[in-house]
């Protein structure tokens, strides 16, 4: 018996595609922020400096209202200590006089009232003190600061990213069959295919 279908079956056809997982880095970033401060340089000089105290040199030539008064309280008491030494002494000898020696104790005592001073004479020379001088030592400084660089770094962490895998299925062909009539032309009724036998029809007529 004569084949007359010819089945062709055509299968599916498919891309399989995978990814891996993978881990990405991602750089760290860094930053840098300069600032400067100035420096400079000062210079301190101070000259020497001097002290002079005349006070007492001053004092000693033309004596001052409370060194006065001072003085003079001073030469109150002597002139009272002598007084009283002298009335003392005087009222001594008057004591001691006898009858009749009165007038001559008297006259002694009114001689030596009148007397003129005697005694050393002592030869002084004024100022008495001299001048207090003191003296600072001069003073001269330099102080010098350079220019100062202040860096300021920001450094930020990388990141690491986590990346799944995947597989990706793209179809190409999809499956399918394919029937084709190899046999001969059938004719209804089987009576007329003696009518078309060494015959070419033409199908487009």
């Amino acid at each position: 018996m004569e084949q007359l279908l010819e089945i062709k079956t055509i299968p599916i056809k498919y891309e399989l595609k995978v990814n891996h997982a993978s881990l990405e880095y991602q750089n760290s970033t860094a930053e840098v922020e300069i600032s400067r401060d100035k420096g400079g340089m000062k210079i301190k000089s101070r000259p020497i400096k001097l002290h002079l105290d005349t006070y007492e040199a001053r004092n000693s030539v033309v004596p001052t209202t409370k060194t006065m008064i001072s003085q003079k309280a001073q030469q109150g008491k002597n002139v009272a200590y002598n007084a009283t030494a002298n009335y003392v002494r005087e009222g001594q000898l008057l004591l001691n006089a006898k009858v009749g020696q009165g007038a001559e104790v008297l006259n002694q005592i009114f001689a030596e009232r009148t007397a003129e001073p005697t005694g050393d004479f002592v030869l002084d020379f004024l100022p008495k003190a001299g001048p207090n001088i003191e003296w600072e030592e001069p003073e001269f400084n330099i102080e010098y600061q350079m220019d100062k660089l202040n860096f300021d770094t920001k450094i930020q962490k990388g990141d690491i990213q986590f990346i799944p895998g995947n597989i990706e299925l793209s179809i190409l062909q999809y499956p399918d069959i394919e029937i084709e009539y190899v046999g001969g032309p059938i004719y209804v009724p089987p009576s007329a295919a003696e009518i078309f036998e060494g015959h070419q029809i033409d199908v487009e007529a």
